[in-house]
């Protein structure tokens, strides 16, 4: 099958030109010792001084991303991030490009001071880092080419089909579902990034890419004239008999207690409050996409989760 090479260089190559820059280029006010740095408790503090924080992101719209054409790091998580970092005395937010599977690294060696890149919470990474409050929840869904002959309308079925291979981003949830479901790594693909996933899916190398719905609208919203779509009746996972619904929120250093307990006050103002659900509908957020009551506390296994918020209206 033969890319659209014009479309796709318009559409993807400030992403990867802003990956090798990001790959060579030292963040600003980087420590020396990382392990130094990762330590330190006072971030809060150093940024309301500096006026700036830096934050890390990995380039998947509609999350976290660069847009090429105003040259402004944008999408769901850093636009909340400015406001709310604004609204402690924060008033830049410099971005520090990294592969999904290199953020929490990075937080911990000190290359930034927050993950902002619609991050699940999960307990795994609960154990390592620590999770402002959700800024969102939503399901999964798998991208496919308008020809697949597979009938593949979830991870089990990608499991019991012995051909089928999931395309799925480094250091993403979606490995992890595939792997409850019975998937074997030898047919699980991990690509870089989201680019090469949905390229990996129209070249034949994946026969799904997994992704949370919202990536997957954003990307079929730009390239409207490939041949993909989004599997139709796709079967949400589950564990412990549940459906399972992904939250994603902003990532901490354990010890920056400060500057994590002064994000989630303002936060949680401003979650649900019209200006939030103004900011994030360009990126495909709606109402059925809000957090409701659940916690990172919950989601970490902290403490007993309460039964799911029903979800709103759609406005």
């Amino acid at each position: 099958m033969v890319l659209p090479g014009q479309l796709m260089t318009r559409f993807f190559l400030a992403a990867w030109t802003a990956v090798w820059l990001a790959g060579i280029a030292r963040p600003v006010g980087a420590a020396d010792a990382g392990a130094g740095a990762a330590a330190e408790p006072d971030s809060l503090q150093r940024a309301v001084q500096a006026g700036r924080l830096r934050i890390g992101y990995a380039n998947e719209a509609p999350f976290a991303y660069m847009d090429s054409r105003v040259g402004r790091l944008t999408g769901e998580a850093p636009e909340i991030a400015r406001v709310v970092l604004g609204r402690l005395g924060i008033g830049e937010v410099e971005g520090v490009l990294t592969e999904f599977g290199a953020l929490i690294p990075g937080l911990l060696a000190g290359r930034f001071d927050m993950i902002a890149a619609g991050m699940y919470v999960l307990p795994d990474r609960c154990r390592q880092i620590a999770f402002s409050n959700p800024t969102y929840g939503v399901g999964d869904g798998f991208l496919q080419r308008t020809d697949n002959p597979r009938e593949l309308h979830g991870y089990a079925d990608a499991a019991a089909d012995p051909a089928a291979r999931v395309g799925v981003v480094v250091g993403a949830v979606q490995n992890d579902y595939a792997a409850r479901a019975g998937v074997p790594p030898s047919r699980v693909v991990v690509f870089p990034d989201v680019v090469s996933a949905v390229e990996g899916v129209v070249a034949g190398r994946a026969d799904v890419y997994a992704a949370t719905a919202l990536t997957l609208n954003y990307v079929l919203a730009k390239v409207p004239d490939w041949q993909i779509d989004k599997v139709a009746g796709f079967v949400q996972p589950t564990e412990n008999g549940e459906v399972v619904r992904g939250y994603g929120a902003f990532g901490f250093r354990k010890g920056d207690v400060a500057l994590r307990e002064a994000f989630d006050r303002e936060l949680g103002h401003f979650i649900g409050a019209p200006e939030h659900q103004r900011l994030v509908e360009p990126f495909g957020f709606t109402g059925n996409e809000l957090p409701g009551d659940v916690t990172a506390a919950q989601l970490c296994g902290q403490v007993p989760a309460a039964g799911p918020a029903p979800a709103p209206d759609p406005p």
